[in-house]
Parts: structure tokens; sequence; C-alpha cells
């Protein structure tokens, strides 16, 4: 296992990983050695999983597979073991780490008052019920005494705290509340739980439903003056998965560029 490529020989899930964040996390993380579960949740995002796994299988220098798509729905508890139990058969070894980063969002962006109790259930089904049926298999089935890691993806909305986005920021609030108590819960297993909490991303996620003024006006509010991009976040990530952020445990990262 060289400086250059600390993951070496260890086994990454990423849920969410044919997209956006999930996407740009676990090509940093193929980069820096692991092998990688792409999991996807639809048959709309197969052939992005799977275009996403033949690009890391053909730049491998190395005739093993590196990657493997696998769909499953993060909320659903079955899919959820379905999940680990096909990284631990195709690879031959239990997990390393998890990189739990699915999550949708209402891009009708509704007042509390005017939120549906069906889009509040979606929204938390995924984001909240998800997060915590992945956490619970990987607190269960992880690699431990060392090399074993959870990320969560959380939002810098839970320090923003934004009109629109009631549920989702709920949502995430529930996600790092439960990766810092998990954190603790993990003691003796040398398997640490830590969260990141991106700002605003120019992914799809966050473009849908928005109209150009909003997103000016996004952009205004950001230090930096420009949104996010996935590589701005996908090293924190990659930084967590380590043996070097092993003092890191039970933390939240905003990594918002001084958006909050």
């Amino acid at each position: 296992m060289g400086a250059d490529r600390p993951l070496d020989g260890r086994v990454a899930i990423v849920t969410g990983a044919s997209r956006g964040i999930g996407r740009a996390i676990a090509i940093h993380l193929a980069s820096l050695g692991a092998r990688l579960v792409l999991n996807y949740a639809s048959s709309s995002s197969c052939p992005y999983a799977d275009l996403l796994a033949t690009e890391l299988n053909s730049s491998s220098s190395s005739s093993a597979v590196r990657a493997v798509a696998v769909r499953a729905d993060v909320s659903d508890p079955d899919n959820v073991k379905s999940l680990f139990d096909r990284a631990e058969s195709f690879f031959g070894t239990a997990p390393h780490i998890l990189v739990a980063c699915a999550g949708v969002i209402d891009s009708k962006y509704p007042l509390l008052g005017n939120t549906a109790v069906e889009d509040w259930d979606a929204i938390f089904a995924v984001n909240a019920r998800g997060a915590f049926l992945c956490c619970r298999e990987a607190a269960n089935r992880l690699q431990q005494g060392g090399g074993g890691w959870i990320i969560t993806v959380s939002s810098s909305l839970v320090g923003a705290l934004r009109p629109g986005y009631a549920a989702y920021t709920a949502s995430k609030v529930a996600v790092e509340a439960m990766t810092r108590i998990l954190a603790k819960e993990l003691k003796g297993t040398r398997i640490t739980a830590n969260c990141v909490a991106p700002g605003p991303v120019a992914t799809e996620l966050f473009f849908a439903g928005k109209s150009e003024e909003t997103v000016k006006k996004v952009v205004e509010e950001c230090p930096l003056g420009r949104l996010g991009e996935t590589k701005d976040i996908a090293p924190v990530v990659g930084f967590l998965a380590t043996d070097a952020a092993e003092w890191v445990n039970g933390q939240v990262i905003r990594a918002n560029g001084g958006y909050v």
C-alpha cells in the first residue's frame, strides 16, 4: 500500500454513485486504490453506473476488476443487506469503507406549511432511513481493527436553514446526529464515523427546479464567488477514508467555501 494509493486492497461501497457528488467520490476513491461497489437506485441510473464501472476498470493497470455497479434501494433493508452481500461475494472480503451519499430533494422547494406528507416521507425514506440502514449494516459488517470507515453525506443547509428546504434539511439533521452517535457506539472496533456536509455544488440535484436568478443569488452568497464543484468534495471524503484520518471521528465537516 503506497503513499499515493493508500486504499490499495480495500473495498468501498458508495451509494448514489451514478451521478453528481457520489460519482466524483467513487472516482477519487478509485484513484487512491480502492475497489468500488457503485450503488445506484433506478433503471434510469443504470447506464451511468455501468459506464462508470467500465471506465474505472479500463483505466486500471491491473487485469482484476476494480469496480462493479449494483442496483439497490437504500430505503429497503433487504436491498441494503444484498448490497453488502454483493460486495463481499464479488471482492471476496468484507468491505472497509461505506460512503452513504444517496439523496433526494423536493425540487418544488415548498414552505413547510405547503409540504405534502408524501413528499416529506419520500425525502426521509432515502436521506434518513437510507443512511440509517446503510450505517446499521456497515456497523455490523465493515472490517474491524483498523481500516474501517463510515462517511455519511449531509448538507450545509443544516447550518444555513433556508426556507423551502424544511424536509430536506430535517432529513440531513437526522443523518448528522446519527453519525455522531454511531461514532461513539463503535468504540472498540476502530471503525470511525464522520459526516461531510457540502454547500451548494453544481450538480443535477442542486439545479433541479431552480431559476437562473436563484442560482445567481446562491453564488453571490458564497465568499468565493462560485458554486462548489464535485471535485471540491471528493478529496474531503477521500481523506476521511484513509488511515491518516483515524483521529477524526464523530465529526461533521462542512465543505462549502464559507457559504455558512
